[in-house]
């Protein structure tokens, strides 16, 4: 026996193994009501009901990514949120992309559509999105059979597109067409048997740097619209692992880029196969059994390919060859050359400094500064209504055994650091020479007579702070090591001489006997009437 409990744990009836028939009615009605009403209490509360995906239809939600893996969709959700940055519905049974599929999401960045069951893309099935703002989209592990021109349209800010590991046999030329932001293009492991390589020139796609064309079914190679391609989409294409049937001129061309460092072909050095037709059939790894290459002549292959280099070096007064490399051929087709000064070339030339040949190239009779520029070779087939252009860039050299910079800065720098440092270490640790021994000055003599002696002892004591070793007079001596100075007043003083006052008083610290005093009284009454009012030097007459 137990309690039965419905709506929160509270008992519904007595003590019984199964409720009554009536509260099971009840409940039944009761939940009936509430589903009915949650539409009427959203609208209440203002909350808009959605149709978009929830967690309900296997979505995922977090911020502005939305992940729709593996929910078993079979076409594309619709009413999502305009803020969607990235969406994911990857790993579904989707069969196709229909008409405005992705209408309202204008900013899309990445889509990934990869492994399910696409077929075809619909005409304006990326209309009304977010166009240029979608940078990445993949579209890889799924049934595409032919890339049609109308796929990308509405991307053209596309720069990274995934379609491997699809079944695709065929590309239109004009698929790739209108996509100038495209980086990467990854189309390996499908059924591939030709690419068109001069629907990719530099002009359309500057930016393209990696093409991955691996593990498909190319048996040639168109080699003149390869070697027409810049050197960064050459270096970016990826070509092993196809049925490439063996060829001096293939061979030529992947030696080159092997020479050259290329990582489409050093990185897969034993991925990349041949096939050898005659007495022995197979497949042959053409970088290990080069041997079957013995009979061609790889250097002039080699010059061929470096003469189709988008820039050349030339020295002043040289002449100079531009190939018109073009994959029209036939008697219908005429050729152009459009000079650096925008000034058109046709044969037989002009001015007789450049020549032009039937055949399409331009030569340079005598290579001058002036000459340096861009060089623009258009062909045209009047018949097929195709034309073709190529560019070369010309750099004329003033002279070819000159170093490109006579004036080494960083060798010069680093020798100014050097002598720095030496001087330096110089200035803390090495001692200076040292100087003779100053001489002391000699302390001037004094005489006991004359009253010149006595003049100049007293002024010495009066300007010199350490009295004389002797003084006038018995007994009268002061020590060397004692500095002893008077406050008191001289007694008179005129025109900067000093006077002796009576007694005998000189000066501080001076005192003069009678005797020496009344000499210095009547001298100095001599000399006084013929001094100088604005002289302290006493004038003697004659």
């Amino acid at each position: 026996m137990s309690y039965v409990s419905e709506g929160g744990g509270f008992p519904w009836g007595a003590v019984t193994s199964e409720p009554p028939l009536r509260c099971r009615w009840f409940g039944v009605v009761l939940l009936v009501s509430v589903h009915l009403l949650r539409p009427g209490l959203s609208q209440a509360a203002g909350v808009r009901p959605s149709a978009g995906p929830s967690e309900a239809d296997g979505c995922i939600r977090a911020s502005d990514i939305i992940s729709c893996t593996a929910a078993g969709l079979e076409r594309v959700p619709t009413e999502m949120p305009i803020s969607t940055v990235t969406l994911d519905i990857s790993h579904n049974r989707i069969r196709w992309l229909e008409r405005d599929a992705f209408e309202g999401l204008d900013r899309l960045e990445t889509l990934r559509v990869a492994h399910n069951r696409l077929t075809a893309i619909m005409p304006g099935s990326f209309r009304n999105a977010s166009g240029p703002l979608l940078r990445h989209l993949d579209l890889s592990s799924n049934w595409l059979s032919v890339l049609e021109q109308h796929y990308f349209e509405d991307v053209p800010g596309l720069e990274e597109l995934l379609l491997f590991d699809n079944r695709i046999v065929h590309v239109e030329s004009r698929a790739l067409a209108g996509l100038g932001g495209l980086r990467k293009v990854y189309l390996s492991h499908n059924r591939l048997t030709d690419f068109p390589f001069f629907s990719i020139q530099e002009h359309t796609h500057p930016h393209l740097c990696m093409l991955d064309l691996s593990s498909n079914r190319l048996s040639k190679l168109p080699l003149e619209d390869i070697t027409n391609l810049p050197v960064p989409m050459q270096r970016g294409l990826f070509l092993h692992n196809n049925t490439l049937v063996c060829e001096c001129s293939m061979y030529g061309l992947f030696r080159h880029w092997d020479q050259r460092g290329f990582a489409s072909v050093t990185d897969f050095r034993q991925e990349h196969t041949c096939l050898v037709f005659g007495i022995q059939r197979g497949t042959v790894r053409f970088f290990q059994r080069g041997r079957y290459f013995d009979k061609c002549d790889l250097a002039a292959m080699s010059q061929g390919l470096q003469e189709q280099e988008s820039s050349v070096l030339v020295t002043v007064g040289k002449p100079l060859l531009l190939n018109c490399v073009t994959t029209l051929a036939g008697h219908n087709v005429t050729f152009l050359w459009v000079l650096p000064n925008q000034e058109y070339v046709a044969p037989p030339g002009n001015n007789g400094l450049l020549r032009m040949y039937a055949n399409g190239s331009l030569e340079i009779v005598a290579a001058r500064a002036e000459d340096s520029g861009i060089y623009w070779c258009m062909s045209r087939d009047g018949q097929k209504q195709r034309n073709e252009t190529r560019e070369v860039n010309v750099t004329v050299l003033a002279n070819q055994d000159e170093p490109n910079e006579p004036f080494n800065t960083g060798f010069t720098t680093l020798l100014g650091c050097v002598v720095s440092l030496v001087l330096v270490l110089m200035y803390l640790y090495l001692t200076p020479c040292r100087c003779p021994p100053c001489r002391k000055a000699q302390t001037p003599a004094t005489t006991s007579r004359g009253n010149e002696a006595v003049t100049g002892s007293a002024q010495s004591s009066i300007l010199t702070p350490t009295p004389p070793a002797t003084t006038e007079g018995p007994g009268r001596k002061v020590s060397a090591n004692k500095h002893v100075v008077f406050l008191e007043p001289i007694k008179e003083q005129q025109n900067g001489r000093l006077r002796a006052g009576l007694g005998g008083h000189l000066g501080p610290g001076l005192l003069l006997e009678g005797e020496q005093h009344s000499k210095l009284h009547s001298q100095a009454q001599q000399t006084e009437p013929v001094m100088s009012m604005y002289s302290d030097t006493p004038v003697k007459l004659p």
